[in-house]
């Protein structure tokens, strides 16, 4: 089962997106920040999609986008950014740096699973009782 992680400096974000995810099937693992998410992945984890918010302390979204492409188990793996930004340079800035694509908060659960189909098909959502 397909991975997704999900970064963000708000618990609240991350709790509402780990419980849109959870009940739509997915299965999550969470961090708080750029430095953690880097910390799992080095650690072994080798997430089928990569949610990042943009703007946190530390590694912003941007850096850990960076930094996740240089490594072996996430070199082609897709990456969102989920921000409140919108502006066109910021996006820009986020593609080069290697995201596949880009959400403004706040996203619709049904949105938001839409583009995690069509971002990551290989992703699947387990069976939901």
């Amino acid at each position: 089962m397909e991975t997704i992680l999900l970064v963000d400096d708000s618990p609240t974000i991350l709790a509402s997106m780990c419980g849109i995810l959870v009940q739509s099937g997915y299965v999550t693992e969470q961090a708080a920040n750029g430095a953690a998410a880097l910390a799992k992945v080095r650690g072994g984890l080798a997430p089928g999609l990569v949610i990042t918010d943009y703007n946190m302390p530390g590694i912003t979204g941007v850096e850990l986008i960076q930094e996740l492409r240089k490594l072996a188990q996430t070199r082609f793996t897709p990456m969102l950014v989920l921000t409140t930004e919108s502006q066109p340079e910021k996006r820009d800035e986020a593609r080069k740096a290697g995201a596949t694509g880009w959400l403004v908060k706040p996203v619709e659960a049904a949105k938001l699973v839409q583009v995690i189909k069509q971002v990551a098909p290989g992703v699947r959502p387990r069976a939901v009782a």
